[in-house]
């Protein structure tokens, strides 16, 4: 199995682009790779894991930040550090859920008077949420 990359072929094995890993190599998130004698940069497979760590990290909703203090935790004194950021991300996550829980519900009521507007005025329904928003955009 190979076990050094240039960057394109960290890049295509991890699915991001060139200028990502570039990107995260400046943000300090990735190693310094060492270069050849030709000056390209070569990479292990541990990089290319950690670039799928990082991707799968921003998928869950972490700030490059946040992953910059997990990737560089390496003992328990750094264990609460982490639990710490995974506890305010949890806090976080919790209150964007309940945000969404209650737009959702103002959703589904603004649904129901649309439904009512239209089963007494097929033809020519004046919308009541166009109004409603309309009015609350004046006060």
């Amino acid at each position: 199995m190979q076990s050094e990359f240039r960057i394109g072929e960290v890049a295509a094995r991890s699915g991001v682009s060139i200028d990502t890993v570039r990107y995260y190599e400046r943000r300090e998130l990735l190693p310094a790779a060492p270069r050849t004698a030709g000056g390209y940069r070569v990479f292990t497979s541990e990089t290319v894991d950690r670039v799928l760590f990082i991707k799968q990290a921003q998928d869950l909703g972490f700030t490059l930040d946040e992953i910059a203090t997990l990737l560089t935790t390496n003992g328990t004194s750094d264990c609460l550090r982490v639990h710490d950021l995974l506890d305010a991300k949890l806090t976080e996550l919790d209150a964007r859920m309940k945000s969404m829980q209650e737009f959702r519900e103002k959703l589904k009521h603004y649904v129901a008077e649309c439904e009512e507007e239209l089963k007494k005025h097929p033809d020519s329904a004046e919308c009541p949420v166009v109004a409603e928003i309309a009015h609350a955009e004046r006060s």
